[in-house]
């Protein structure tokens, strides 16, 4: 099965991406909060206002100075046959995971969709003996990067299409543990789709230097949910 070069973008792509965030995906995303689960057993976000407040902060210094710099730039070393780099960054991003629900659930959803993506034929092995290998234990990122890549998924739609995922598994998250009422998590959708791309505008200016992820909440968060008593989410 040949690859479609990146960047060539149309219906095709535009249907692969869909395909990777749809939350019908069967990597199991949809059992893990990051964190919020235990943001609202401990009163941090309470209402809808909060969880607004919330996900713009984790948005503004987490997924913009993390995960989503380093999408584009995995996306580019698989492009260009890289895996030096492609394991660079993704040793980088495992590196970033503070908690140990959070290196879990990356490597987790990185398993899964290798373990997808095999049963589809669609492994960097099975298409190309030319391209690198996804490394040892990969994280969901850079398989998430390999996916986009072998879908033709330009790099910045391929961000795009992340940060909705993203945003898309933390109201649902609030949906069943907050709760919140799906009009209001339709609120946060529009107040957050210009955060969206804001968040990818962003991400695409900075430097390696300027990466890195500041959620010492989020940290916390995650870290007293792996106790916490009663719970919805393993993450």
């Amino acid at each position: 099965m040949p690859i479609e070069p990146a960047g060539q973008g149309g219906d095709m792509a535009l249907l692969g991406l869909l395909q990777l965030v749809s939350p019908a995906l069967p990597i199991g995303a949809f059992a893990f909060s990051q964190g919020l689960e235990s943001a609202f057993e401990l009163g941090w976000v309470r209402d809808e206002e909060g969880l607004g407040e919330w996900l713009e902060g984790v948005l503004d210094d987490g997924l913009t100075r993390c995960e989503l710099p380093a999408l584009a730039r995995l996306q580019q070393a698989w492009a260009a046959g890289d895996g030096e780099a492609i394991a660079q960054w993704d040793q980088w991003l495992a590196a970033n995971r503070e908690t140990a629900e959070l290196a879990a659930e990356d490597s987790r959803l990185g398993a899964s969709l290798s373990r997808l993506l095999g049963s589809l034929g669609l492994l960097p092995s099975d298409l190309s003996s030319e391209s690198p290998v996804l490394p040892v234990g990969a994280g969901y990122v850079t398989v998430f990067a390999w996916a986009a890549q072998v879908r033709s998924v330009t790099p910045r739609q391929a961000m795009l299409g992340f940060a909705w995922a993203w945003l898309e598994n933390q109201l649902a998250v609030a949906c069943k543990a907050l709760p919140l009422g799906h009009t209001a998590a339709q609120r946060l959708v529009e107040r957050l789709r210009p955060a969206l791309v804001a968040a990818v505008d962003a991400a695409l200016a900075l430097d390696d230097d300027e990466l890195g992820p500041a959620l010492p909440g989020l940290a916390l968060a995650s870290a007293l949910h792996e106790t916490q008593y009663s719970r919805l989410f393993r993450s």
